[in-house]
């Protein structure tokens, strides 16, 4: 018998500098509800409240604004570009407007994920559990309120997976930024201050 959802038919307040773990099996939604509250797809009922920005209703100056200022996502299909570097994966970043992202940034954070030889290799070339950490990389050069993360560590071993980690909660701490993160199973990956179930 599946567990009643603490999300769907639910009102639920995600606090700013929060760290959310929300889990469901497969084919449960989670996907779906990064899909929701990233503005990319609008076939739900109710309402999402992210800052002043309600996605539903937002314009695409809006949306844009939404994306390129307060939320950074990790994606389950990562969206990279397979033909670019990771270095260019991460810095279409820079061509955000208003974006901080500091000429070290990429290469700090990517020493610190062990992907820093692979800046100037295609994408398409990297193993998976490399696209992830490149996609970790690419989410945390921009500027966030909250950090949505779908299954991000599935491919990477305990050492990296640990490494990612660290990286994530002192970028997000440094912002006060929140972190929802979505996975198959409940864990003690960071300090959650609730996990919640779909």
């Amino acid at each position: 018998m599946a567990a009643a959802s603490d999300i769907w038919g639910k009102d639920v307040t995600l606090n700013a500098g929060q760290c959310i773990k929300i889990t469901a099996r497969s084919g449960r939604g989670k996907t779906t509800l990064v899909h929701f509250l990233s503005g990319l797809r609008y076939d739900y009922a109710g309402t999402i409240q992210i800052g002043t920005y309600n996605p539903l209703t937002c314009n695409s100056e809006e949306l844009a604004t939404l994306r390129r200022e307060s939320l950074s996502v990790v994606f389950q299909d990562l969206r990279l570009f397979p033909q670019l570097s990771i270095r260019e994966n991460t810095e279409l970043k820079k061509f955000l407007p208003r974006h901080p992202l500091r000429n070290n940034t990429i290469e700090d954070m990517a020493g610190q994920l062990e992907i820093e030889t692979l800046l100037d290799t295609p994408a398409a070339a990297c193993s998976y559990g490399e696209q992830q950490r490149a996609a970790i990389l690419r989410a945390l050069v921009q500027p966030f309120q909250w950090l949505i993360l779908d299954e991000p560590f599935s491919h990477l071993d305990n050492i990296n997976r640990n490494k990612a980690i660290a990286l994530i909660s002192s970028v997000a701490k440094e912002q006060n930024a929140g972190i929802i993160l979505l996975d198959l199973e409940p864990d003690n990956y960071f300090p959650y201050h609730h996990q919640l179930q779909l």
